[in-house]
């Protein structure tokens, strides 16, 4: 019992962290209604089966994946560019098919050449640290803005739901500091439950689509053949690189939050990782789906929860894979009220804010200045692109869309380069003295 009771609490937050996205994608190319379920159910089929492989043959920790948002600008930059680029909404998204296959062979070069090994040595602590505080700041204005019930109901401030996504977050954090070893455990997927209830009950949560299939295993190439355009090659190996750092930057974020709750083996996760990346963008690319990277969140939900085992990990990433070929399963649920989801959220990430300064601790008196410093530079440009109007980068290559629209990404590549150049600056004033 104790087993299924957190594989089910790993599936509700894996479903409540993603799924989002392939429905905003639906609703940018102009997707119907069994479009865009086919959409959610390639992606979530992908994103099972990618974090179940991970966990037993790639980095092998309890990390769930998500669509990438670095993959979700580029379909949102490209959407855009139908009409212009591509003739149609159809033919966009077989040339997003080919990215994610390119993308693959690049995940695939990458760890075979063992590029992603040199990458992982870059991610030190006051690199892991940046990039966690940049996490939370990226993400509280969704989070809160979800809170809040902009986007749900209506575009303004929703005073019913507000209040009652209030309540699940402060039951929620209460839940999670309880003495009550099963309250603490379970904390989300009660939250996630009661909260749905609660929605239920006051009337704001909104009823499951439609489906027309009982049972339907994914489609290959739904889209058509995979067109594989020029411009795109670019895009998808920058993406493949940006990719490659937001995953190192997850596994050591992971790997920490997991040592505090149980010895964990010394192993090489960074190659492994990459060449099941590599299999999740075939995947992706055979099926339609959207591009997935295991993220920084599960962190947050071991914290949480304390529950660090990867049995029930996996057991949940197989419940998310059988549910996605029931289509009305699948809907019910994404209907999930996504306050509720953020309302979890709010106290998962929370957390994380606490890890980024445990990070920095890890270093002494004599190394305070160079921190600061690294931090200082790489949290003024991640942040700063942050509030970068998405109208002032029309026009522009969607590569350096890309980065200049993600802070995030933009901001640890900049603390990796800051710290790099540091260190070797210390190394040559050692040698000349």
């Amino acid at each position: 019992m104790k087993l299924l009771f957190g594989a089910l609490q790993w599936t509700a937050f894996i479903i409540a962290s993603a799924i989002v996205v392939p429905i905003a994608i639906g609703q940018s190319f102009e997707l119907n209604q069994t479009e865009t379920a086919g959409l959610i159910q390639s992606t979530f089929f992908v994103l099972g089966t990618t974090a179940f492989i991970q966990t037993l043959l790639g980095h092998r920790l309890p990390i769930n994946e998500s669509p990438a948002g670095l993959w979700w600008g580029v379909y949102t930059i490209y959407a855009g560019l139908t009409g212009t680029v591509f003739a149609a909404y159809g033919e966009t998204l077989q040339a997003l098919q080919g990215a994610m296959l390119l993308s693959a062979v690049f995940f695939f070069i990458f760890s075979l050449f063992k590029v992603i090994d040199k990458l992982a040595v870059m991610f030190t602590p006051v690199v892991t640290g940046v990039y966690l505080l940049l996490l939370v700041i990226q993400l509280s204005e969704p989070i809160v803005k979800g809170v809040m019930g902009i986007g749900y109901r209506q575009n303004d401030l929703d005073v019913p739901v507000f209040l009652l996504a209030a309540v699940i977050m402060l039951t929620t954090f209460l839940m999670s500091k309880s003495h009550v070893p099963f309250l603490k455990q379970y904390s989300i997927l009660i939250a996630l439950i009661g909260g749905w209830i609660l929605f239920a009950v006051f009337g704001v949560a909104k009823p499951p689509e439609h489906a027309d299939k009982l049972f339907h295993l994914p489609d290959i190439f739904p889209f058509g053949v995979p067109l594989f355009d020029s411009g795109l090659i670019v895009t998808s190996l920058f993406i493949t690189v940006l990719l490659i750092v937001n995953m190192l930057a997850s596994i050591r974020v992971v790997e920490g939050a997991v040592k505090q709750f149980e010895k964990l083996e010394e192993r090489k996760r960074a190659r492994p990782a990459g060449f099941i990346a590599s299999v999740s963008h075939l995947l992706s690319g055979l099926l339609g789906a959207v591009g997935t990277v295991p993220i920084s969140g599960a962190a947050g939900f071991i914290q949480t929860t304390r529950v660090s085992s990867k049995k029930p990990f996996l057991l949940g990433s197989l419940i998310v894979i059988f549910i996605s070929f029931f289509p009305y399963i699948m809907n019910v649920f994404a209907s999930l009220p996504s306050p509720v989801g953020f309302a979890v959220n709010f106290v998962v990430f929370s957390t994380m804010v606490g890890m980024a300064f445990a990070e920095f601790d890890a270093y002494g008196k004599n190394e305070a200045g160079r921190v600061r410093f690294v931090t200082g530079i790489a949290l003024l440009a991640g942040v700063g692109v942050m509030f970068v109007p998405e109208s002032a980068l029309a026009g522009m290559h969607p590569v350096v869309v890309s980065l200049l629209s993600n802070g995030l990404v933009l901001g640890t590549v900049i603390a990796i380069a800051v710290e790099q150049i540091q260190l070797r600056k210390k190394k040559f004033d050692n040698l000349v003295s």
